[in-house]
C-alpha cells in the first residue's frame, strides 16, 4: 500500500516558459528547513503559518533571485505537510537554479499529482474530491468547472459518505446475527433493510444515469451537422465558431472529410463536426467522406439534420429522417431537425409543410436567423437545467462503472430479502456495495488504483 513517505519533495507549479513569474513547491516535514538554508531575510523557521516573506535565495554567496516565500505550516496546508511556496522570476535558468539548489539540500524532485496524492493518504482530501482537482485543472467551460468544483467541495462525496454510513449500520447487525446463528435471531429488521436498500438503490441509479451529462460537459458535447449536399452544413459551421472555418462553395460536395471545431455555448463547450453530404456518389473520395460521416453519427450526442425546405420532397424526408432516428436512438442520442435557407421562402409557408414535426427549427444560416433558437435546443438537448440545479452529476467513468457495481450487488441484497437467503450471504452482498461505493471515495484502494489516478495529473500538483 502505497504511504506517506517521510520526504520533502520539490516542483514547479507554474506552466513551463518564460513569464514574469514562477511559482516553486515544496512539501515534507523538512520544507521550511530546507528553504531556511537558501534563503536570506527573516529565520523562516520562527515564522508563523500563512506568512509572506521577501529575501534573496542564495547559493553560497552567489545571488540566484530575489523572491517571496509563503509559510504553511502543517496541518494548515493543502497536503496537511510543511507546505513552502516560493515565488521567483518566470526565467527558465533562475527556475532550474533553485529547484537544484533545493534538491542538493535534501528535497527530492515529485512526482505527478504527488501534492494531491499526499493531501489523499493524509486525510486531505477524499480520492473523489483529489479527481476532482485534476478536473479542475483542466476545465474548459464554465459547465465543466461547476461540475470539478462541486466535486472537489465534496457534494458527490457527501451523498455516497450517507448511503455508505446506513448500508454499514445494517451490515454490522447482520454479521451480529451470525454470531447467534444457532439461536435464529434477528438484529436486522428485513423490511427497514429494504426499504433502505431501495432508497439507495434509487439514488445509485440517478448517478448512474446522470454520466451521459456529466461525460460530455467535461469532454465537449459531439455534435454532427449531417444533410444532404449544399444544404449550408459549412455555411453553420462557420457562423457557430465565427469565423470561416470550412470551406464554403455552390459545387455539391466541397466537403469531402469532417472538419472539427469547438465552440462555447452559455458555459457548455460542444464538439461540431461537419461532415460530408449525405448522397450517392460514384467518387470514391467523395463516397468515403459519406462514409465517414455516417460513423460520426454513430459516435456523436446530438445529430443536427440540415435541411434545405424548398428542395426536398416529404417522401425524400420522411425516409432520411427513419434511417437517421435509428442511429440516433439506438444509443439515446438526439436528433434535432434544422430548416435551413428559409430566406428563400416564407417560414409560415414552410412550417405548414412540415407541421408533423414541431420540434422543428427554421433558420438562415447565411443571414443568420434564429441561431439563438438552434443553441437553446442544443443546451436543451444536454439537459442543460439540471447542471444549474443542486443535483449531483458524475463525469468520471471510474465512478460510474463503481456505481453499476454498486447497483448489481443492492440488486441481490433485494433478492435475497425477498426469497430469502442466509444472513451470510445477505452480509456478503451487502458488503460488496460497501465495497465499490468504499472505491470511489478512496476507502477501499490499491497501489495501481492510485498510481493510474495520480500518474495523469501534472507535476506540481
Amino acid at each position: 500500500m502505497i504511504s506517506v513517505k517521510e520526504e520533502t519533495i520539490v516542483a514547479l507549479a507554474t506552466p513551463s516558459g518564460t513569464g514574469a513569474i514562477a511559482l516553486i513547491r515544496l512539501s515534507g516535514p523538512d520544507a521550511i528547513t530546507i528553504i531556511n538554508s537558501v534563503f536570506k531575510g527573516k529565520n523562516l523557521e520562527e515564522q508563523e503559518s500563512h506568512t509572506i516573506h521577501f529575501g534573496t535565495i542564495r547559493d553560497g554567496q552567489n545571488i540566484v533571485d530575489e523572491v517571496l516565500v509563503s509559510l504553511f505550516i502543517a496541518p494548515k496546508s493543502y497536503t496537511k505537510e510543511n507546505v513552502v511556496e516560493i515565488s521567483c522570476h518566470g526565467s527558465k535558468y533562475i527556475i532550474e537554479s533553485i529547484i537544484k539548489l533545493l534538491i542538493r539540500k535534501g528535497a527530492r524532485a515529485a512526482k505527478p499529482g504527488e501534492f494531491t496524492l499526499r493531501a489523499f493518504l493524509n486525510g486531505g482530501l477524499d480520492l473523489a474530491q483529489a479527481e476532482a482537482v485534476a478536473d479542475l485543472i483542466s476545465s474548459q467551460s464554465q459547465a465543466s468547472h461547476q461540475l470539478a468544483m462541486q466535486q472537489m467541495r465534496g457534494g458527490f462525496s457527501n451523498e455516497l459518505k450517507q448511503l455508505r454510513e446506513q448500508l454499514i449500520h445494517f451490515a454490522s447487525m447482520i454479521e451480529l446475527e451470525l454470531d447467534f446463528s444457532e439461536e435464529d435471531v434477528e438484529f436486522a429488521n428485513r423490511d427497514q433493510l429494504k426499504s433502505l436498500v431501495m432508497a439507495i438503490f434509487k439514488v445509485i441509479n440517478k448517478l448512474v444515469q446522470s454520466f451521459e451529462l456529466g461525460n460530455v460537459i467535461k469532454n465537449g458535447v459531439p455534435v454532427v451537422i449531417a444533410g444532404k449536399p449544399n444544404v449550408g452544413k459549412s455555411t453553420l459551421l462557420n457562423v457557430l465558431l465565427n469565423e470561416d472555418r470550412a470551406i464554403v462553395s455552390e459545387i455539391a460536395g466541397t466537403t469531402r472529410d469532417t472538419i472539427e471545431d469547438e465552440i462555447n455555448i452559455r458555459g457548455i463547450n460542444f464538439r461540431f463536426i461537419d461532415t460530408a453530404g449525405i448522397r450517392e456518389t460514384q467518387d470514391i473520395v467523395e463516397a468515403k467522406g459519406v462514409e465517414r460521416t455516417f460513423e460520426k453519427i454513430k459516435s456523436s450526442a446530438i445529430v443536427l439534420y440540415l435541411f434545405d425546405a424548398n428542395e426536398t420532397s416529404g417522401v425524400e424526408f420522411e425516409k432520411i429522417i427513419t434511417d437517421l432516428k435509428a442511429v440516433t436512438d439506438e444509443r439515446n442520442g438526439h436528433l434535432i431537425l434544422v430548416c435551413n435557407k428559409v430566406d428563400l421562402g416564407g417560414i409560415e409557408a414552410l412550417k405548414a409543410k412540415f407541421e408533423a414535426y414541431p420540434a422543428m427549427l427554421f433558420i438562415s444560416a447565411k443571414e443568420r436567423l434564429n441561431i439563438e433558437d438552434l443553441e437553446d435546443a442544443l443546451l436543451e438537448a444536454v439537459n442543460f437545467r439540471s447542471l444549474n440545479s443542486e443535483e449531483v452529476i458524475i463525469s468520471s467513468l471510474r465512478h460510474h462503472d463503481a456505481l453499476l457495481k454498486t447497483s448489481a450487488a443492492l440488486e441481490r441484497v433485494l433478492y435475497g430479502i425477498d426469497n430469502p437467503v442466509t444472513s451470510d450471504f445477505l452480509a456478503l452482498d451487502i458488503k460488496q456495495a460497501l465495497y465499490y461505493l468504499g472505491e470511489i471515495t478512496g476507502q477501499v484502494t490499491t497501489d495501481d488504483l492510485l498510481d493510474n489516478i495520480f500518474s495523469k495529473f501534472c507535476i506540481g500538483k
